[in-house]
Protein backbone atom coordinates (compact mmCIF):
# COMPACT_ATOMS: atom_id res chain seq x y z
CA UNK A 1 0.00 0.00 0.00
CA UNK A 2 1.41 3.57 -1.03
CA UNK A 3 0.34 6.82 1.08
CA UNK A 4 0.78 10.14 0.66
CA UNK A 5 0.67 12.45 3.57
CA UNK A 6 1.61 16.23 4.33
CA UNK A 7 4.03 17.95 6.06
CA UNK A 8 4.60 21.10 7.60
CA UNK A 9 7.87 22.26 9.69
CA UNK A 10 9.86 24.88 11.10
CA UNK A 11 13.90 24.20 9.35
CA UNK A 12 15.43 26.07 11.37
CA UNK A 13 17.04 23.54 13.45
CA UNK A 14 17.54 21.04 10.64
CA UNK A 15 20.16 20.57 8.04
CA UNK A 16 17.16 20.36 5.18
CA UNK A 17 15.11 18.13 4.00
CA UNK A 18 16.87 15.33 2.96
CA UNK A 19 18.28 12.66 5.06
CA UNK A 20 21.97 13.59 6.34
CA UNK A 21 25.03 11.49 7.78
CA UNK A 22 26.17 14.40 9.41
CA UNK A 23 23.51 16.46 10.86
CA UNK A 24 19.75 15.74 11.08
CA UNK A 25 17.05 16.35 8.24
CA UNK A 26 13.65 16.67 8.67
CA UNK A 27 13.07 13.30 6.48
CA UNK A 28 14.64 10.73 9.12
CA UNK A 29 12.77 12.38 12.00
CA UNK A 30 9.59 11.86 9.79
CA UNK A 31 10.99 8.41 8.89
CA UNK A 32 11.24 7.38 12.37
CA UNK A 33 8.07 8.49 13.58
CA UNK A 34 5.97 6.34 11.22
CA UNK A 35 8.26 3.44 11.74
CA UNK A 36 7.31 3.33 14.93
CA UNK A 37 3.72 3.52 13.61
CA UNK A 38 4.16 0.45 11.69
CA UNK A 39 6.28 -1.07 13.79
CA UNK A 40 9.03 -1.39 10.68
CA UNK A 41 11.57 0.79 9.17
CA UNK A 42 9.58 2.61 6.69
CA UNK A 43 11.61 4.79 3.73
CA UNK A 44 10.01 8.50 3.37
CA UNK A 45 10.21 10.07 -0.12
CA UNK A 46 9.60 14.07 -0.77
CA UNK A 47 8.14 16.40 -3.20
CA UNK A 48 11.27 18.96 -2.49
CA UNK A 49 14.58 18.83 -0.77
CA UNK A 50 14.76 22.14 0.87
CA UNK A 51 17.85 23.58 2.53
CA UNK A 52 19.05 24.18 5.62
CA UNK A 53 16.78 26.28 7.44
CA UNK A 54 13.84 26.46 4.79
CA UNK A 55 10.25 25.77 6.20
CA UNK A 56 7.69 24.19 4.72
CA UNK A 57 3.47 24.73 5.05
CA UNK A 58 2.95 21.97 2.68
CA UNK A 59 5.76 19.48 1.64
CA UNK A 60 4.52 16.61 0.32
CA UNK A 61 5.79 12.46 1.12
CA UNK A 62 4.78 9.05 0.38
CA UNK A 63 5.53 5.72 1.94
CA UNK A 64 5.13 2.26 0.65
CA UNK A 65 3.86 -0.24 4.18
CA UNK A 66 2.25 -3.50 4.33
CA UNK A 67 0.85 -2.05 7.14
CA UNK A 68 -2.46 -1.46 7.97
CA UNK A 69 -3.63 1.56 9.97
CA UNK A 70 -6.34 4.12 9.50
CA UNK A 71 -5.79 7.60 8.31
CA UNK A 72 -6.47 9.04 11.58
CA UNK A 73 -4.33 5.96 12.83
CA UNK A 74 -1.14 7.17 11.05
CA UNK A 75 -1.59 11.06 11.37
CA UNK A 76 -1.72 10.89 15.02
CA UNK A 77 0.79 8.18 15.75
CA UNK A 78 3.22 10.12 13.62
CA UNK A 79 2.68 13.26 15.12
CA UNK A 80 3.19 12.21 18.89
CA UNK A 81 6.79 10.62 17.83
CA UNK A 82 7.57 13.71 15.73
CA UNK A 83 9.52 16.93 17.80
CA UNK A 84 7.13 20.23 18.26
CA UNK A 85 8.68 21.66 14.55
CA UNK A 86 7.45 19.00 12.48
CA UNK A 87 3.93 17.91 11.97
CA UNK A 88 2.07 15.94 9.76
CA UNK A 89 -1.00 17.52 8.33
CA UNK A 90 -2.88 15.07 6.55
CA UNK A 91 -2.74 11.24 5.30
CA UNK A 92 -4.41 9.77 2.09
CA UNK A 93 -4.02 6.12 0.78
CA UNK A 94 -3.02 6.60 -3.22
CA UNK A 95 -2.37 4.52 -5.83
CA UNK A 96 1.01 2.83 -6.86
CA UNK A 97 1.38 5.04 -9.63
CA UNK A 98 1.93 8.08 -7.45
CA UNK A 99 4.99 9.61 -6.56
CA UNK A 100 5.47 12.56 -4.16
CA UNK A 101 8.76 13.64 -6.35
CA UNK A 102 7.94 12.57 -9.93
CA UNK A 103 3.93 12.90 -10.19
CA UNK A 104 4.20 16.50 -8.98
CA UNK A 105 3.08 19.11 -11.99
CA UNK A 106 4.36 22.22 -9.83
CA UNK A 107 6.16 23.69 -6.34
CA UNK A 108 5.24 26.76 -5.11
CA UNK A 109 7.32 29.22 -2.85
CA UNK A 110 7.34 32.02 -0.86
CA UNK A 111 9.76 34.06 0.55
CA UNK A 112 8.96 36.46 3.21
CA UNK A 113 11.24 39.71 3.28
CA UNK A 114 10.40 42.39 6.83
CA UNK A 115 11.00 45.73 5.41
CA UNK A 116 11.41 47.78 8.35
CA UNK A 117 13.92 50.07 10.36
CA UNK A 118 13.56 48.05 13.67
CA UNK A 119 15.08 44.13 13.35
CA UNK A 120 12.82 42.03 13.94
CA UNK A 121 12.41 39.19 17.60
CA UNK A 122 9.32 37.41 16.68
CA UNK A 123 10.16 36.80 12.65
CA UNK A 124 13.98 36.94 13.11
CA UNK A 125 13.74 32.98 11.45
CA UNK A 126 11.04 33.24 9.17
CA UNK A 127 11.77 36.61 7.27
CA UNK A 128 14.85 37.97 5.75
CA UNK A 129 15.24 41.72 7.55
CA UNK A 130 15.43 44.70 5.33
CA UNK A 131 16.04 47.82 7.30
CA UNK A 132 16.26 49.78 3.52
CA UNK A 133 13.70 51.10 1.93
CA UNK A 134 12.40 48.61 -0.85
CA UNK A 135 10.07 49.59 -3.85
CA UNK A 136 7.73 46.40 -4.20
CA UNK A 137 6.00 47.68 -7.59
CA UNK A 138 9.21 48.26 -9.25
CA UNK A 139 10.67 44.48 -7.91
CA UNK A 140 7.51 43.09 -9.27
CA UNK A 141 7.74 44.60 -12.72
CA UNK A 142 11.30 43.57 -13.02
CA UNK A 143 10.29 39.90 -11.73
CA UNK A 144 7.83 39.79 -14.58
CA UNK A 145 11.09 39.04 -17.08
CA UNK A 146 11.13 36.08 -15.33
CA UNK A 147 7.96 34.67 -16.56
CA UNK A 148 8.29 31.90 -18.84
CA UNK A 149 10.05 28.96 -20.33
CA UNK A 150 14.32 29.82 -19.08
CA UNK A 151 17.78 28.93 -18.79
CA UNK A 152 18.02 29.92 -15.31
CA UNK A 153 21.55 29.03 -14.98
CA UNK A 154 22.38 32.99 -13.61
CA UNK A 155 19.99 32.07 -10.44
CA UNK A 156 21.41 28.83 -10.09
CA UNK A 157 23.93 27.60 -7.05
CA UNK A 158 27.19 26.27 -7.72
CA UNK A 159 26.64 22.22 -6.32
CA UNK A 160 23.37 22.19 -8.11
CA UNK A 161 22.98 18.53 -9.56
CA UNK A 162 20.24 19.38 -11.71
CA UNK A 163 20.57 18.10 -15.06
CA UNK A 164 19.52 21.22 -17.00
CA UNK A 165 19.06 24.75 -15.81
CA UNK A 166 15.75 25.14 -18.03
CA UNK A 167 12.53 25.34 -15.61
CA UNK A 168 8.99 26.98 -16.45
CA UNK A 169 8.29 29.70 -14.10
CA UNK A 170 4.05 29.90 -14.43
CA UNK A 171 4.30 33.12 -11.77
CA UNK A 172 5.74 35.22 -9.82
CA UNK A 173 4.50 38.34 -8.20
CA UNK A 174 5.94 40.94 -5.23
CA UNK A 175 3.32 42.05 -3.06
CA UNK A 176 3.41 44.49 0.03
CA UNK A 177 1.01 43.74 3.39
CA UNK A 178 1.97 46.37 5.30
CA UNK A 179 6.26 46.62 6.45
CA UNK A 180 6.07 42.63 4.84
CA UNK A 181 6.85 41.47 1.64
CA UNK A 182 5.93 38.49 0.24
CA UNK A 183 7.80 36.75 -3.28
CA UNK A 184 5.43 34.26 -4.59
CA UNK A 185 6.80 32.13 -7.11
CA UNK A 186 4.91 29.41 -9.02
CA UNK A 187 7.14 26.95 -11.43
CA UNK A 188 7.31 23.56 -12.75
CA UNK A 189 10.70 22.39 -10.81
CA UNK A 190 13.22 24.66 -9.20
CA UNK A 191 17.12 24.87 -9.46
CA UNK A 192 19.15 24.44 -6.15
CA UNK A 193 18.49 27.80 -4.54
CA UNK A 194 16.56 29.55 -7.75
CA UNK A 195 13.92 31.06 -5.45
CA UNK A 196 16.75 32.52 -2.51
CA UNK A 197 19.14 33.74 -6.08
CA UNK A 198 15.98 35.56 -7.59
CA UNK A 199 14.96 36.89 -4.02
CA UNK A 200 18.16 38.77 -3.32
CA UNK A 201 18.07 40.11 -7.61
CA UNK A 202 14.67 41.77 -7.19
CA UNK A 203 16.18 42.85 -3.46
CA UNK A 204 18.86 45.46 -4.95
CA UNK A 205 16.21 46.09 -8.08
CA UNK A 206 14.15 47.02 -4.78
CA UNK A 207 16.50 49.31 -3.21
CA UNK A 208 17.52 51.34 -6.44
CA UNK A 209 20.82 49.79 -6.79
CA UNK A 210 19.66 48.51 -10.41
CA UNK A 211 16.78 48.98 -12.74
CA UNK A 212 14.14 46.61 -13.54
CA UNK A 213 15.61 45.78 -16.99
CA UNK A 214 18.65 44.26 -15.33
CA UNK A 215 17.19 41.46 -14.25
CA UNK A 216 16.65 40.36 -17.54
CA UNK A 217 19.78 41.18 -18.77
CA UNK A 218 21.12 38.66 -15.79
CA UNK A 219 18.77 35.92 -17.28
CA UNK A 220 20.28 36.13 -20.46
CA UNK A 221 23.92 35.78 -19.24
CA UNK A 222 22.81 32.72 -18.09
CA UNK A 223 26.13 33.05 -15.06
CA UNK A 224 25.40 32.74 -11.76
CA UNK A 225 28.26 35.83 -10.95
CA UNK A 226 25.91 38.41 -12.64
CA UNK A 227 23.13 38.06 -10.24
CA UNK A 228 22.68 39.41 -7.15
CA UNK A 229 23.12 37.59 -3.40
CA UNK A 230 21.60 34.73 -2.23
CA UNK A 231 18.85 35.45 0.20
CA UNK A 232 19.20 34.03 3.63
CA UNK A 233 17.37 30.66 3.97
CA UNK A 234 15.22 31.16 6.68
CA UNK A 235 12.96 33.73 4.86
CA UNK A 236 12.01 30.71 2.67
CA UNK A 237 9.08 28.46 2.50
CA UNK A 238 7.82 25.41 0.84
CA UNK A 239 4.07 26.74 0.33
CA UNK A 240 2.42 24.01 -2.04
CA UNK A 241 3.05 21.27 -4.28
CA UNK A 242 0.80 20.36 -7.35
CA UNK A 243 -0.64 17.36 -8.37
CA UNK A 244 -2.81 16.06 -10.99
CA UNK A 245 -6.59 15.74 -9.41
CA UNK A 246 -7.02 11.84 -10.42
CA UNK A 247 -4.83 11.68 -7.27
CA UNK A 248 -7.54 12.83 -5.11
CA UNK A 249 -5.14 14.78 -2.45
CA UNK A 250 -5.87 18.04 -0.27
CA UNK A 251 -7.07 21.31 -2.56
CA UNK A 252 -3.79 22.84 -1.66
CA UNK A 253 -1.97 19.79 -3.56
CA UNK A 254 -2.74 20.98 -6.82
CA UNK A 255 -2.52 23.17 -9.52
Amino acid sequence: MRIAIGIEYDGTAYNGWQRQQNGTGVQQCVEQALSQVADEPLVVHGAGRTDTGVHASAQVAHFDTDRRRIERGWLLGANSNLPNDISVTWVRPVSDEFHARFSATERRYRYVILNRLVRPALERERAWWVCQALDEKVMHEAAQHLVGSHDFSSFRAALCQAKSPQRIVREISVSRHGDRLNIDIRANAFLHRMVRNITGTLVAVGRGERDGAWVAEVLDRRDRKQAGIAAPAHGLTLVGVGYPAEFGLPSSSRP
